[in-house]
C-alpha cells in the first residue's frame, strides 16, 4: 500500500512491542521497519541501468519473508548496541528490538498482498506473485483512523493505560475494515461471474479489484481468446450485475516469444496488458489490471508505460497523465461510485 500507511502499521508494531519502555521511540523506530522494505525503488535504480529491471525489482526479495527476518537480525542487533548504553544501558533487549523489527518489516509486505499490485512473498524461493485484490493501493477508510489513534495515544505516557487502548483501537479499526474488503470482494467475483453469464461473453478466466480510495466501486477485467472486457460495479447500483461491458483488443505488437522484456512485464500484469506500437521503434504497454482513464481509448491505462529500443534491448519510460485527463476520471469514478 502507500507510503504512509506502512509507516502507520509500523510505528503501530513497534508501540505493541517496546511503547511500555521506550515511549513514543518505539513509534518512530517502527515507521522506519516499517518503510525500509519501499526502499528497494530507489535500490532497483541503483542496481540496474534498465528501467523495466528496476521496476521488477520492486516487491521483490524486499517484500519477501526472508527478507524480514534477515534484516530483522541485522537491524535489531545495530540498533540494541546502539541504543543500550548509557542511561539506556539495561532498558531493553536484544530480542526487543530483534522483534520489534520483524513486525514492522513483516506486516508491510503482508499488507501489501491485499493490493492488486501483488507481492513476492516467498522469494527468492519463488517469484509467485501474492495479490488477494481486495483492497485499492491507496485507500484512506483503512488509513486515516489507524493513524488519529497512533497521534492521540503518543500523547499518554508509555505506561498509561488510555496509549494501550488507542493502539488496540487502531489495529481493531483498520483489521475490521480489511475483514470487510475482504468480504466484498468475495461478493463481487461472484457478481462479476453472473454478469458474463448473463451477458453471454465468454472468458477464460477474470480479475476484479477495488477501484482507488473506495472499497465502494469495483473494476472488473476478464479475458476471452481474442479480447479483454472491462466494467465497473459500485455496491450502490439497483441492479447487482456489472453492465457496459467494454471490449479492449487482445493487441500483441510485440510478444514474450521474441522478446525477454516482454515476458517479464507480461508475468508481473499477470498477462492482462495490451501493446501497440506507435512509433518507429517505440510501443504502448498496457497493464490492464488498472482500469482506464478513458473508457473510449485503451491507450490510457492507469498503469502504462512507453517502451522504446536503447542498444538492442528494451526500455521504458513512464505514462505520465494530462492533469485534464486524470481530472476527468477521477470525476468520472465519483460519479460511477453513487450507482445507476
Amino acid at each position: 500500500m502507500d507510503s504512509l500507511t506502512q509507516i502507520v502499521l509500523g510505528a503501530a508494531c513497534g508501540e505493541a512491542v517496546l511503547g511500555k519502555k521506550i515511549g513514543n521511540k518505539a513509534l518512530l523506530f517502527g515507521a522506519i521497519g516499517g518503510t525500509i522494505p519501499d526502499l528497494d525503488v530507489y535500490i532497483g535504480n541503483l542496481i540496474y541501468n534498465n528501467s523495466i529491471d528496476a521496476m521488477l525489482f520492486h516487491r521483490g526479495f524486499m517484500h519477501s519473508i526472508l527478507f524480514s527476518v534477515l534484516a530483522a537480525f541485522i537491524l535489531g542487533w545495530i540498533v540494541f548496541k546502539w541504543y543500550n548504553s548509557g542511561k539506556r544501558l539495561g532498558t531493553t533487549t536484544l530480542n526487543n528490538w530483534v522483534l520489534l523489527f520483524f513486525w514492522s518489516l513483516f506486516t508491510h509486505p503482508i499488507l501489501d498482498c491485499f493490493t492488486p499490485y501483488g507481492t513476492q512473498l516467498f522469494a527468492p524461493f519463488s517469484n509467485y506473485r501474492v495479490a488477494f485484490n481486495n483492497i485499492a493501493v491507496v485507500d484512506p477508510f483503512y488509513t486515516l483512523p489507524f493513524l488519529v489513534c497512533m497521534i492521540v495515544l503518543m500523547f499518554f505516557n508509555r505506561t498509561h493505560l488510555k496509549r494501550r487502548f488507542w493502539l488496540k483501537l487502531g489495529i481493531g479499526m483498520s483489521s475490521f475494515y480489511m475483514l470487510i474488503t475482504v468480504v466484498n470482494k468475495l461478493y463481487i467475483d461472484t457478481i462479476f461471474k453472473k454478469s458474463m453469464a448473463e451477458s453471454q461473453l465468454k472468458m477464460n478466466r477474470f480479475s476484479t479489484q477495488a477501484s482507488i480510495f473506495n472499497t465502494i466501486l469495483w473494476y472488473g477485467i476478464a479475458e476471452s481468446e481474442t479480447s479483454y472486457y472491462v466494467s465497473y460495479y459500485s455496491l450502490f447500483d439497483t441492479k447487482n450485475r456489472f453492465v457496459n461491458f467494454i471490449e479492449l483488443p487482445k493487441q500483441r505488437d510485440l510478444t514474450p516469444e521474441n522478446s525477454d522484456a516482454i515476458k517479464r512485464l507480461a508475468w508481473f500484469s499477470n498477462h492482462y496488458y495490451s501493446i501497440y506500437k506507435i512509433g518507429e521503434n517505440e510501443y504502448r504497454y498496457n497493464d490492464l489490471r488498472y482500469p482506464l482513464l478513458d473508457e473510449r481509448n485503451p491507450n490510457t491505462s492507469v498503469f502504462s508505460m512507453l517502451l522504446f529500443k536503447e542498444n538492442n534491448q528494451l526500455n521504458m519510460k513512464p505514462f505520465k497523465a494530462k492533469r485534464k485527463d486524470v481530472s476527468k476520471a477521477m470525476a468520472y469514478i465519483w460519479k460511477r461510485l453513487k450507482g445507476i
